[in-house]
C-alpha cells in the first residue's frame, strides 16, 4: 500500500460548448504537471460547461473527449477524472469519467439532477454510486449538487476520499465552502472539491473556491478565488487510519438503504 496519494487539482474556466477547444487547453494545461502526481482532476462538464443543451453536444463512450482522457492519462501515468455529456443507449448523462493509465474506464452517472436548472429534463438520472481502489486509497467520486445530499455521500464503504467536480456558481459558493468541509468531518475523510472559474453564456459567474479539507475539518489546499491555477498535494494514508481509530465515529452510524 502506497503511504501517499499525490493529487492535482485544476481550476479553470471553460469554452461554452467548443470541446474542441477545451481540449486544447486542457491538453497545455495537463502537460506542465509533474509525471510524479498519482490523481489530477477536473470540473463538472469541462469540455463544455454547463449547458441544458446536452443532447445536442452529448457524445458517445468511444468519442473524443473520453478517448483524450484515456490518452492524456496513460501519457501522465495517473488517474484523470471529470465529467463530461454523455450519450449512453439513447439517454443523456451528466457521467463522471475515470480513466486509469492502463487503459481501465469506471464512470459514475450524476444522481442528483439540477432541477433549478432544469437538469433532471434533459439528463438522466444515475442510480449507482461509485467506491473505487487506487494506489492503497478508496474513492468516492461525485458529481456537483450531489454535495447537498448527506444520505448519498455517507461513508457506509469506508472511503478515503471523497471528491467532487463541480459547476458551482458564486451566488451559493458559501453554500459550497460549508458542505464541503462538512462532508470531510462527518465522513471522517480527505474532502475534494474541484470547481470551474469564468462566466458561462447564461451569465453564471464561477469563482472556483476548490480545495482539500482532512477528517476534521482543517483546511489543506485552497486557490485564489476567481483565479485560473493548478496546485498539488500529498495525502496520507495513515493520518485516516489514525484519525478513524481515534475518533471511532463512523462505528456509530447508522445503517439504511438507500433505493
Amino acid at each position: 500500500m502506497k503511504k501517499y496519494l499525490n493529487l492535482t487539482l485544476i481550476q479553470t474556466d471553460t469554452v461554452w460548448k467548443n470541446i474542441d477547444k477545451n481540449l486544447e487547453i486542457l491538453t497545455k494545461k495537463l502537460s506542465g504537471i509533474s509525471n510524479d502526481t498519482d490523481l489530477i482532476v477536473l470540473p463538472e462538464l469541462f469540455s463544455t460547461g454547463f449547458t441544458m443543451k446536452g443532447e445536442n453536444i452529448a457524445e458517445l463512450m468511444d468519442g473524443k473527449s473520453v478517448l483524450w482522457m484515456k490518452q492524456m492519462s496513460k501519457k501522465k501515468d495517473c488517474l484523470l477524472i471529470g465529467s463530461l455529456i454523455i450519450n449512453d443507449d439513447s439517454n443523456i448523462f451528466n457521467r463522471l469519467i475515470v480513466a486509469f493509465p492502463d487503459g481501465e474506464i469506471k464512470y459514475y452517472d450524476k444522481r442528483h439532477l439540477f432541477s433549478l436548472a432544469d437538469e433532471d429534463k434533459v439528463f438522466t438520472q444515475g442510480k449507482t454510486r461509485l467506491v473505487f481502489d487506487y494506489k492503497g486509497f478508496k474513492i468516492c467520486p461525485l458529481i456537483c449538487y450531489d454535495l447537498r445530499f448527506p444520505v448519498w455521500a455517507r461513508n457506509t464503504e469506508e472511503f478515503d476520499i471523497i471528491l467532487f467536480v463541480a459547476n458551482w456558481p458564486n451566488a451559493r459558493i458559501k453554500t459550497w465552502d460549508t458542505l464541503l468541509k462538512a462532508r470531510a468531518m462527518e465522513n471522517l475523510c480527505y474532502s475534494i472539491g474541484v470547481n470551474r472559474v469564468g462566466v458561462d453564456n447564461n451569465d453564471l459567474v464561477y469563482t472556483g473556491h476548490s480545495a482539500v479539507y482532512d477528517a476534521i475539518g482543517n483546511t489543506l489546499l485552497d486557490f485564489e478565488e476567481g483565479k485560473e491555477d493548478i496546485k498539488s498535494i500529498n495525502l496520507e494514508k495513515e493520518y485516516i487510519i489514525k484519525t478513524r481509530n481515534k475518533f471511532g465515529f463512523l462505528e456509530d452510524k447508522d445503517e439504511f438503504e438507500i433505493k
